[in-house]
């Protein structure tokens, strides 16, 4: 087996694991990455997505920032150990330090260094903007990079380069090589080209969670997982071996790893995130031509997830949303509409059920309650307007006219995940923590592989929480070297 020596190895190409990269080869420490896909391909999600930043200006998160994060830090928290995790880390018991709830100090941290990161990144060369997002209504605004993500992988991969990070492609990282308890030595990985390797050095985990993996996604989820996808190419890349190997030396997890990230998506579509956002104006049919869920309880950005799961939670995971001709009444109704895939349209509701393969008296007599239901209002598209369901179960809150302009026209849509919510439990510092509460030494994790949420993804927060943390993993492992 071939033995390479580095200062630090950075698993996955993202933005953790560039932001990682940079940050160290910045402060002058020999830097490796790893990333099992072909150069053209590389950067995991980050490569994929838009990259939304909950930020209200270029150096301001927004308001609700600190609160939504501790909100779905975990359910049920024992007060004890929540009152200990509010005094320095160095006070907390050992029970405190290793419960896989999400600590208030990593969100503190993590909202703090924000500003600051978004700064360096401009440094990089990475250029934002407030840009049209597909939410026809929002709750918070959101920063994006011009470019998306995309442009955060080649801007930060060029800067490495430049300070000479070796880039190891279609090398994908097997076990982490620890001679003795609590401390790792690097990792061995395997190549296409070159086999069989072992890299020495300190190690940052950046190489995503396990949505590409239907053995974790089972063994986490359920049987319910094998109708979940990721919800762009770039997610079939990340199969959990980054987590699972932490696990094995005895890190500490932290996160729902029962829960992920859920984007309606059209099934029938290839592409990145092509997504449904337009349900709120319609109504959710299950196969069985039933209503189950309210399709608007509130703005689409705040709601898309818990309306999402509850279409997972059908048969087969999948349902359909039916819309009329008033929809086009909306302003830049095709927003909503990501997929490209066309509509599926009938010149009555009987004959769209019947190419939807849904029971047609049923869909009929689904519309027509819910049509009896609607009430006149001042219909308000591209806000919340109260205009609500009566006596029908479930309700429909906002945006609720009836269905009757033909001819009609459907999406199918299913759950698709962006990323799991299980992950290793880090500490301010981005060190992976083990199960006794402690650091693991020359152990790091950042992004998807070091857990930030419980219950309901607050967005606009991932690709900043890869940034953040992996900025922070480059600037401790080259203290620690130093």
């Amino acid at each position: 087996m071939t033995e390479l020596n580095f200062d630090l190895i950075v698993v996955g190409c993202g933005a953790a694991g560039l932001s990682t990269a940079v940050s160290a080869a910045e402060r002058g420490l020999k830097v490796a990455v790893l990333e099992r896909s072909l150069r053209e391909e590389r950067g995991g999600q980050t490569r994929w997505t838009e990259a939304y930043l909950r930020m209200q200006s270029h150096d301001e998160v927004t308001d609700d920032f600190d609160l939504f994060l501790a909100e779905n830090a975990g359910f049920y928290q024992d007060p004890d150990f929540v009152a200990e995790t509010l005094s320095d880390r160095s006070a907390w018991s050992t029970q405190a330090r290793n419960q896989a709830f999400i600590d208030a100090s990593l969100i503190g941290t993590f909202a703090e260094n924000v500003p600051g990161t978004i700064a360096w990144l401009k440094e990089q060369g990475v250029r934002f903007d407030f840009l049209p997002t597909q939410f026809l209504t929002s709750t918070q605004p959101r920063l994006l990079p011009v470019g998306g993500g995309e442009a955060i992988v080649e801007c930060l991969a060029a800067r490495a380069e430049a300070l000479g990070v070796a880039f190891f492609y279609q090398t994908t990282a097997r076990g982490l090589v620890s001679h003795e308890l609590n401390r790792v030595a690097g990792l061995r990985a395997w190549s296409v080209e070159r086999g069989a390797l072992q890299f020495n050095g300190a190690v940052m985990l950046a190489c995503g969670g396990f949505q590409g993996n239907l053995e974790m996604l089972s063994r986490y989820l359920g049987p319910k997982a094998a109708f979940i996808r990721p919800v762009c190419k770039g997610g079939y890349f990340n199969r959990g071996e980054g987590i699972q190997m932490a696990l094995d030396i005895g890190a500490a997890a932290a996160g729902e790893y029962g829960n992920f990230h859920a984007e309606p998506v059209d099934p029938r579509s290839g592409i990145s995130e092509p997504s449904i956002f337009i349900f709120p104006y319609g109504v959710l049919l299950n196969k069985e031509g039933k209503r189950f869920t309210d399709e608007a309880p509130g703005t689409v950005d705040a709601w898309y997830e818990r309306v999402t799961r509850q279409i997972l939670a059908q048969t087969e995971g999948i349902a359909w949303v039916i819309l009329d001709q008033k929809v086009k009444d909306i302003p830049n109704y095709k927003l909503g509409i990501r997929t490209d895939q066309p509509a599926i349209e009938g010149a009555t509701l009987a004959e769209l059920a019947r190419k939807l393969e849904l029971p047609v008296q049923q869909v009929e007599r689904s519309i027509a309650e819910y049509n009896a239901a609607c009430r006149p209002g001042n219909w308000k598209p591209l806000e919340l307007d109260g205009v609500a369901t009566e006596g029908l179960q479930p309700p429909k809150s906002n945006w609720a006219l009836p269905l009757d302009a033909g001819p009609y026209f459907a999406y199918p849509i299913i759950s698709a995940n962006v990323f799991t919510f299980g992950g290793l439990k880090i500490d301010e510092q981005a060190r992976v923590i083990n199960i006794d509460g402690a650091p693991i030494d020359n152990l790091y994790a950042a992004g998807e592989a070091a857990a930030m949420y419980f219950n309901n993804y607050c967005g606009g927060t991932s690709v900043l929480r890869g940034l953040v943390y992996g900025r922070r993993a480059g600037q401790t492992a080259a203290q620690v070297t130093a």
